[in-house]
Parts: structure tokens; C-alpha cells; sequence
């Protein structure tokens, strides 16, 4: 339900970008395209979110791991 939802949320902004910004007098025949980028948009956001979130916590366990290698490398020197 939330890819149709996003579908058709993501049809209409393009819809009304078309319309708004491209001189036509028939900007119906948009109408497709923009279902198209629609859901192209609401397929591939979640992939998008989902590597930024991998990375984020792919850098906060390599910042975990360093701090814990000075820790221990610290306490070898006393």
C-alpha cells in the first residue's frame, strides 16, 4: 500500500512540476511520464535511505573499533 501510495504522490508533484515549468497547451500528454518517474521515485527511495543508514553504522562501528585499539594500546604502555 505505501508504494502505491507513494506512486501516486510522486505522479502528482511530477505532474505538477511539468505543468508548471514546461509551455504547453496539452500537458496531458505528461500524464505517463510522470506515473513513470513516480514510481521509479518510490521504488528506489528506500534503497537510498537504507545505504545511507549502512553507512553511517558501518562508521560508527569502525569509530567503536578505534577507540577500543587506543584504549587497549594505551594500557600496554603503562
Amino acid at each position: 500500500m505505501q508504494h502505491i501510495i507513494g506512486v501516486a504522490i510522486g505522479a502528482v508533484v511530477t505532474y505538477a512540476l511539468l505543468v508548471l515549468f514546461t509551455p504547453s497547451t496539452d500537458p496531458n500528454t505528461w500524464y505517463l511520464a510522470s506515473v513513470i518517474v513516480g514510481a521509479i521515485v518510490a521504488l528506489a527511495w528506500p534503497w537510498v535511505i537504507g545505504l545511507v543508514f549502512v553507512r553511517r553504522a558501518r562508521s560508527r562501528r569502525e569509530d567503536e573499533i578505534q577507540k577500543e585499539v587506543e584504549r587497549q594500546m594505551g594500557q600496554q604502555g603503562r
